[in-house]
């Protein structure tokens, strides 16, 4: 009997297995040799450099359609045997800076650029002529298939020496070859390399690769180099679309990304740095291919610009003289209802064959963040809703589990959406999110699981039906193109029989929402509430009684319009901070509804009634808690956190009361003017 064939991916997988083989013994013969071996070494490991390449290079030309028997998850198999590949490179890559010497490290002496400045007709005719040598030696390396082609000419290539930089933030290395920086840390950078990777050396003489996002010129060097740098930057950026290690980074486009009034483009850049660290993770198998840095949860980081307590404070007019979205009824003293372009109610269901992570992660927290999108840009506040995960069926998120008592905010799947955007894009854009920590290393992370978009309008412009949604996930972040959540869902060809499309369509992640209309009470309670906003509807009647109290506070208590002075109010200073601590808005919903039961039917309608209990049961239960010394500060998905602070807002032993508080015992935060005084000018949205 013949042998069986071999297709082409099956030789290229032989291959890179001998490669493996041949870089796992020249790196341990390499660190047991001579510094007068060194030449030879390096001149070996260039070639293995080029074995690598031209591996990776046939491994891109192969297609399905070369293999002469079917493969089973074959973009798979080729997608693995490229990250081996990578891996590979980059150990070579580490390898070849070590070896390299010391002088070409540094670049050529400054007396061969005297040398070379003196042969010149003139300073421009200099430049143009350096710039063109370095394009033909670019050109060269490529033609050669050079193994150090990522290699930059470092700072002292200029005549400067070595570039000081300052750390921006903490960094571990993950490979051989990084170095590891603290934050505030001064290194002097040696070498800069095209794919974004430096060469920089610590003060205790050690040397390593550190990406370039973490590190800022020194302020006393910046004003020196400013042309310099704005030259460099341009020539990095074009040069980082090659690079191997920052796939994702090619597929962020950063014009797509929102610019409303923060930063988000900061956003983009911490994002970023963090994608190798999923490269990584993606590579140990502990991820699906489609995850990726949660975007909406770096959103959040940036500070509150993203948060309920942001939007549900009030929002000036154009003139900045009067409010835009906060007006008094004359014959009644109510807030005027104001009716938004998007005024919803929805319940998020279930997710189903989402792919759970894999071994190594810790999962903290399974949850979906919503907020209003219009493709481009983040409208409004992120809400976030926890799912209710069971091991049984580790594919499937449910929400709204069934349970004695109040169900907290956070695991409510009702939600409502307001929102008065134009735009013929209008829509509800949901990512499925986990909170993660690796059990190596302790690191924690958010990463998304995918992400779904619901449009609320068709092309005519009309809304869409109220109905139940069945979303498809979609890979990837919002601001990239479609990426496959599993590899058991990479498309083999269009199925053209019902069934075959029925079978496919089931395994595909999917996440289930229903549409539903307001009653009339909750449109009335939606009116009240700022233009655009989204949050829990356990939590709308609370919303509107605060935007009832803040109305008279701004409206009717201050003594002229034009008055910017501080308002003396507890409620509206520090409400807005409670909205951001579920576990503190469900202690206040409890509280209520125990007082709320007590009140005559006539009473529970009266807004006067419902704005001196508000007053009432939230000075005295959630006030306390809020400015409490024994009170943990709010940590997200920290378990041991979230246990303290439940027992010191339920349990009847530790309970803060007036009485508590009035106690000698009794241990306070440290007074602020902030804790009683609102002041309008910071808090108004603008």
């Amino acid at each position: 009997m013949p042998p069986k064939r071999r297709g082409p991916l099956q030789n290229v997988q032989r291959e890179t297995d001998d490669i493996k083989r041949r870089v796992d013994d020249f790196v341990q013969q390499a660190g047991k040799l001579s510094a007068s071996d060194r030449t030879d070494t390096l001149e070996r490991c260039r070639e293995l450099q080029r074995t690598v390449e031209g591996t990776m290079k046939n491994l891109k030309k192969l297609t399905k359609a070369d293999e002469p028997a079917p493969v089973g998850n074959y973009d798979q198999s080729k997608r693995e045997e490229e990250r081996r590949l990578m891996t590979l490179q980059e150990r070579l890559q580490s390898l070849a800076l070590e070896l390299q010497p010391q002088d070409e490290m540094d670049g050529p002496s400054s007396s061969h650029a005297e040398q070379e400045s003196e042969e010149e007709d003139s300073d421009d005719e200099d430049e143009s002529l350096e710039e063109e040598d370095a394009e033909e030696e670019v050109h060269d390396d490529d033609d050669a298939g050079s193994g150090d082609e990522d290699t930059d000419i470092g700072p002292s290539a200029t005549g400067q020496g070595s570039v000081s930089y300052v750390a921006l933030s903490v960094f571990t290395g993950e490979e051989e070859g990084d170095l590891s920086i603290q934050k505030g840390e001064v290194l002097n950078v040696l070498s800069k390399r095209k794919d974004g990777w430096w060469l920089a050396q610590n003060s205790k003489g050690q040397k390593g690769l550190v990406p370039k996002t973490f590190l800022k010129m020194d302020s006393q060097q910046e004003s020196e180099r400013d042309n310099d740098d704005e030259g460099e930057s341009e020539e990095e950026h074009e040069s980082e679309n090659h690079d191997t290690k920052s796939s994702l980074y090619r597929s962020i486009d950063p014009v797509s990304f929102p610019s409303s009034k923060t930063s988000n483009w900061n956003t983009v850049r911490k994002a970023v740095t963090e994608i190798d660290a999923t490269d990584v993770l993606a590579a140990m198998g502990a991820i699906p291919p489609g995850f990726r840095p949660s975007t909406l949860s770096r959103y959040l980081e940036e500070g509150t610009s993203y948060r309920a307590s942001h939007f549900i404070q009030p929002k000036l007019s154009q003139s900045q003289l009067s409010f835009k979205d906060l007006h008094l009824d004359p014959d009644t003293g109510k807030v005027h209802g104001r009716p938004s372009r998007v005024s919803l109610t929805l319940t998020i269901w279930s997710c189903r064959m989402i792919p759970p992570p894999g071994v190594g992660l810790q999962v903290l927290s399974r949850h979906v963040r919503l907020c209003a999108f219009n493709g481009t840009q983040v409208l409004s506040n992120i809400h976030t809703v926890r799912a209710t995960y069971n091991s049984k069926s580790p594919k499937t998120w449910s929400f709204s589990p069934r349970m004695t008592g109040t169900l907290p905010c956070l695991l409510d799947g009702d939600c409502f959406l307001r929102c008065d955007s134009e735009s013929p894009d209008l829509g509800i854009l949901f990512e499925l999110g986990v909170t993660y920590i690796r059990n190596s290393t302790g690191e924690r992370g958010d990463l998304s699981c995918g992400w779904a978009f619901l449009k609320l309008f068709d092309e005519s412009g009309a809304p869409i039906a109220l109905r139940t949604q069945e979303l498809t996930i979609h890979g990837g972040t919002p601001f990239e193109r479609d990426t496959d959540m599993d590899a058991t869902s990479t498309k083999r060809g269009n199925p053209t029989g019902v069934l075959q499309q029925m079978l496919l369509s089931r395994k595909q992640p999917k996440l289930l929402v229903k549409l539903k209309s307001v009653n009339t009470r909750n449109r009335e309670l939606l009116n009240l509430l700022p233009d655009t906003i989204v949050g829990s509807l356990s939590t709308l009647l609370l919303l509107a009684i605060y935007r009832q109290i803040l109305a008279d506070a701004l409206l009717l208590d201050r003594v002229t319009m034009q008055s910017a002075d501080l308002i003396c109010s507890s409620i509206l200073a520090s409400f807005p901070d409670v909205l951001d601590q579920p576990d503190l808005m469900d202690a206040f919903r409890k509280s209520w509804t125990e007082s709320e039961s007590n009140l005559r039917r006539s009473d529970k309608r009266d807004i006067n009634v419902l704005k001196q209990m508000f007053v009432s049961v939230y000075m005295g239960s959630v006030f306390l808690l809020l400015y409490s010394a024994e009170m943990p500060a709010p940590c997200w998905a920290d378990e041991e956190v979230e246990s303290r602070r439940a027992r010191l807002i339920y349990s009847p032993s530790q309970k803060v009361t007036v009485e508590t508080m009035l106690s000698s015992q009794y241990t306070h935060q440290a007074f602020d003017i902030t804790q009683v005084t609102y002041d309008l000018i910071s808090s108004a949205q603008r």
